[in-house]
């Protein structure tokens, strides 16, 4: 995921997808809370059977994605929750001095084999794919290390985590301790999203036992890696969908969004009758966009509480794309890199690729929203 990252950066193709911006005040007062932190939210005090890593986004304070679970699960959890890139929730735990020692030490660079000139050959674009595996493979050791003694000494029967392509550092160290491993999906799964499409269904080292999916449309849409099975287990965050009115919404990204902005700028000029919002992702910031005239930015509540009353909504491959759907917006997909995530859903039928603002009347309802989010049936 990071090679992949820096190559469409540095390819043109997209931007950043989760800006993290620190002035040197919020860096000193991260250290601050790090220090502190090995105190105050240590998580190896205690007895816990299950161990939860939530999500570091929470839409006014909620984490969306495991707060069904944690209510099950009660205090028989652990839950471990960063604070580096988020608000953790209150009573959790972390080991965020460590995650940020252990990759502060490490060589420039290491021999990637090849790796680099292949890339380059094959897109026309340099990755620093050695000094990538310089920083990454040893701090990812020295975390599985902390980790499979955090597990032990709990005695831990079950991990789960949200973004398990980002914490391998926890899932190897469960898999080392043969420790089942359920990951809650949080987002858009694709053929295309390299956290989850292995095609052929390879084995894959240091990868969940589960995935628990929003819908069925999500178990099969990618080919994950063998012996990973799915369980639909639904969703519980999503609003009940309100009378429509003539609003559109444009989903930003932080990846797409420069082009996206201008289709947003398209759209008000071909439709002066809609009120058009550009909603900024929540790791965006007003600064980064000058909007278009007809076109009103949006920034504060929830995503999820505009759609639900929208008519229209316009993006790229953003999970609130689906969302919107399950909430009867009608949906347009902008032709721009990335559009090839919602392929499926083009292709029947419940969502249409636009490539003149002209289209977006034409942009239909989705008439299974079942099989993206269906209604939950958690049960531990």
């Amino acid at each position: 995921m990071r090679v992949f990252h820096e190559l469409t950066r540095r390819g043109g193709i997209h931007g950043a997808p989760h800006p993290v911006r620190r002035t040197p005040y919020d860096k000193a007062a991260l250290v601050a809370r790090h220090i502190s932190g090995i105190v105050t939210r240590s998580p190896f005090p205690g007895r816990y059977d299950a161990l939860v890593v939530p999500h570091p986004r929470k839409p006014d304070g909620v984490e969306i994605y495991t707060d069904e679970l944690r209510t099950l699960l009660g205090n028989r959890a652990l839950i471990l929750d960063s604070g580096i890139n988020g608000v953790p929730l209150d009573g959790s735990k972390n080991l965020d001095f460590f995650t940020s020692a252990a990759g502060a030490v490490h060589r420039g660079t290491v021999d990637d084999r090849g790796a680099s000139g292949a890339l380059e050959k094959l897109t026309g674009v340099r990755v620093p794919v050695g000094a990538l595996l310089a920083r990454e493979v040893p701090k990812h050791l020295r975390l599985r290390a902390l980790y499979r003694a955090l597990l032990r000494k709990h005695r831990i029967e079950t991990v789960y985590v949200v973004v398990a392509y980002f914490h391998q550092h926890i899932v190897g160290a469960a898999r080392d301790l043969g420790i089942r491993v359920v990951e809650l999906q949080h987002g858009a799964i694709s053929p295309f999203h390299l956290g989850y499409s292995y095609p052929g269904r390879p084995e894959v080292a240091d990868q969940p036992d589960e995935l628990w999916c929003f819908g069925s449309y999500w178990t099969d849409v990618a080919d994950l890696p063998a012996g990973m099975r799915t369980n639909v287990t639904g969703a519980t965050f999503l609003p009940t969908p309100e009378p429509k009115t003539n609003r559109v919404v444009v989903l930003s990204q932080g990846t797409i969004g420069a082009q996206l902005v201008r289709t947003a700028g398209a759209i008000a000029e071909q439709h002066p009758d809609l009120e058009v919002l550009y909603r900024l992702h929540p790791s965006e910031r007003p600064a980064d966009y000058t909007i278009p005239p007809g076109v009103r930015l949006s920034t504060g509540g929830s995503t999820l509480d505009l759609l639900a009353g929208a008519t229209y909504q316009v993006g790229v491959s953003t999970t609130a794309l689906f969302e919107g759907m399950a909430l009867g917006c009608r949906t347009a997909v902008a032709d721009l890199p990335g559009h090839e995530y919602l392929e499926p859903a083009i292709a029947k039928g419940h969502a249409l690729l636009m490539q003149d603002p002209a289209q977006l009347t034409d942009a239909p309802v989705c008439d299974d929203p079942g099989s993206y989010y269906a209604p939950s049936t958690l049960r531990l």
